[in-house]
C-alpha cells in the first residue's frame, strides 16, 4: 500500500496579492506622470497652430505674387483676428475681423481658413494677422499653449 502524503496546494495569500497590486499601481502612476498626456496634447495643438500660421502666411504671399505685390486689402497694421471660412463678409466686418475670403475663392490659395485646434469663439478662426508700415506680414496664434509664442513674420 502506498502512503499518501497530503500536501496543501500552493497559492498566493491576500497580502501577496495586495502587495503586487500596490507595486503595479505605483509604477503605473510614475509612467502616467512621465508621459503627461495634457502636455502631449498641448504640444500637438501647438504643432497644428504652427502649421496653420505658415499656411495662412504662405497663402497671403502667393496671393501677393499673383497680384503684383498687392496684399489682401482687409489686412491692417493692427493685429486682428482672421474671419473663419463660411462667414459672410458683412459678419466679418461687423465683428471687426479680417476677411481673407480672397484666399479661399475658388480654392486657389487655401481650401478654407484653418481654425485653431481648440476652437475659436464666434466667427473668428483663432489666428491674428497684421502688416507693418513697410509691408511685412505677421500671422500669430494668440491661444498657444504651454506658454509658447507662435508668430511668423515675412
Amino acid at each position: 500500500m502506498l502512503n499518501r502524503i497530503k500536501t496543501k496546494s500552493a497559492g498566493f495569500t491576500l497580502i501577496e496579492i495586495l502587495l503586487v497590486i500596490g507595486i503595479i499601481s505605483i509604477l503605473a502612476s510614475i509612467v502616467i506622470i512621465a508621459i503627461n498626456p495634457n502636455k502631449q496634447l498641448a504640444q500637438g495643438n501647438n504643432a497644428q497652430r504652427q502649421s496653420d500660421v505658415l499656411a495662412i502666411l504662405d497663402a497671403v504671399y502667393q496671393y501677393s505674387i499673383d497680384n503684383n505685390g498687392t496684399l489682401p486689402s482687409s489686412i491692417t497694421t493692427t493685429a486682428t483676428e482672421v474671419c473663419a471660412s463660411g462667414v459672410s463678409a458683412g459678419d466679418c466686418t461687423t465683428d471687426g475681423l479680417v476677411d481673407l475670403s480672397v484666399l479661399t475663392a475658388n480654392e486657389e490659395y487655401l481650401v478654407s481658413i484653418p481654425n485653431d485646434p481648440t476652437g475659436a469663439a464666434g466667427n473668428g478662426a483663432g489666428y491674428e494677422i497684421s502688416q507693418s508700415a513697410n509691408g511685412r506680414v505677421t500671422v500669430s496664434a494668440p491661444d498657444a499653449e504651454n506658454g509658447e509664442t507662435i508668430q511668423v513674420t515675412r
